[in-house]
């Protein structure tokens, strides 16, 4: 398999990560570590912590501090997730129930805070003032991106422009974040530097862009979240976008409903629409065009295992559909 592979490359320094991860939820509070260790052990790929593993080991760094930068990623990823899990009032996720829906709102919010506070005291440990500046602008970057989603539920008259700027912000970030922070982390030249930054944003628009789609075509065993889930939330993502722009006008109008009333009530016949509008095939086509960016940055690497990696993680990021 292409991912294991990628896992390959760094699986003694993953192993490490790990160990780390766990090492560091550890709180005198038992609610704190259960939670914690709930969320951060519940199956997810650990894309994040792996593209500082790779890129900083692909713009040559060889010292130990990458596994604690990637531990950093790691938690500053999960406590996004436990937040956006009461934001977005969602009961699974990855195929088990959602921390909120076990433990309720309020622990779940503060132990998203705990692994943040987490987070940055490891970070101070790093001892790198570019390190620190990019994860502490990256994680308002994100919350700002958190804010846009949620100030644009069943809101039908999101662009397209205004969608890829929700998406950089919200997804993208903490990727581009992982990627150059690696870079950061080598002491890469400046070009080295801005290609990793560059790569991972592209890549992880790619990932979110494939993530649309998913949610038209994916299922709750493959994805950890059901077909419709954004729908039923009153996402408008890009599929719905281009459907509504190129449907018929009872198309159209039919879509802009059933984003404004959210729900899944309407979902055999948005899912007819995305179809028939080309919608899931323009969406992939975009996550491609991503991909594509993503590689021609690494065109400035020095080839290695690491670089090669990278550029089968770009693979099989838009590679999840069948």
């Amino acid at each position: 398999m292409t991912a294991q592979r990628i896992h390959d490359t760094v699986a003694h320094d993953f192993r490490r990560v790990n160990e780390l991860i766990i090492q560091r939820l550890a709180s005198d509070v038992p609610l704190v570590e259960k939670i914690a260790q709930y969320i951060i052990e519940s199956g997810g790929k650990r894309l994040r912590p792996l593209l500082v593993l790779l890129s900083s080991q692909a713009a040559g760094y060889r010292g130990d501090d990458h596994l604690k930068l990637a531990a950093v990623i790691e938690f500053l990823h999960t406590a996004t997730l436990l937040h956006d899990d009461v934001v977005d009032t969602s009961d699974m996720r990855r195929g088990r129930r959602t921390a909120n829906a076990r433990w309720g709102n309020a622990p779940s919010v503060l132990v998203g805070d705990f692994l943040y506070a987490r987070a940055f005291e490891m970070m101070v440990e790093l001892q790198s003032l570019p390190v620190m500046n990019v994860l502490s602008h990256a994680t308002a970057v994100i919350a700002e991106g958190e804010v846009m989603q949620l100030v644009n539920v069943r809101n039908p008259d999101l662009s397209e422009e205004q969608y890829m700027t929700v998406i950089h912000n919200k997804t993208a970030m903490l990727f581009e974040a992982a990627s150059h922070t690696g870079a950061l982390l080598a002491g890469a030249d400046p070009e080295q530097e801005q290609a990793l930054k560059d790569y991972g944003k592209h890549l992880g628009l790619a990932f979110q862009l494939v993530d649309d789609v998913l949610d038209y075509r994916g299922d709750a065993d493959t994805m950890g979240k059901n077909v419709g889930d954004d729908l039923a939330e009153g996402k408008t993502t890009l599929p719905l976008i281009h459907a509504m722009a190129h449907g018929s006008e009872q198309e159209s109008n039919l879509v802009r409903q059933a984003i404004r009333k959210g729900g899944l009530n309407d979902l055999s016949r948005v899912l007819t629409i995305v179809q028939s509008t080309g919608a899931l095939d323009y969406t992939m086509d975009k996550a491609r065009e991503q991909a594509r960016s993503a590689l021609a940055c690494l065109d400035s690497l020095q080839d290695s295992t690491y670089c090669g990696a990278l550029k089968l993680l770009t693979e099989v990021a838009v590679a999840r559909i069948s």
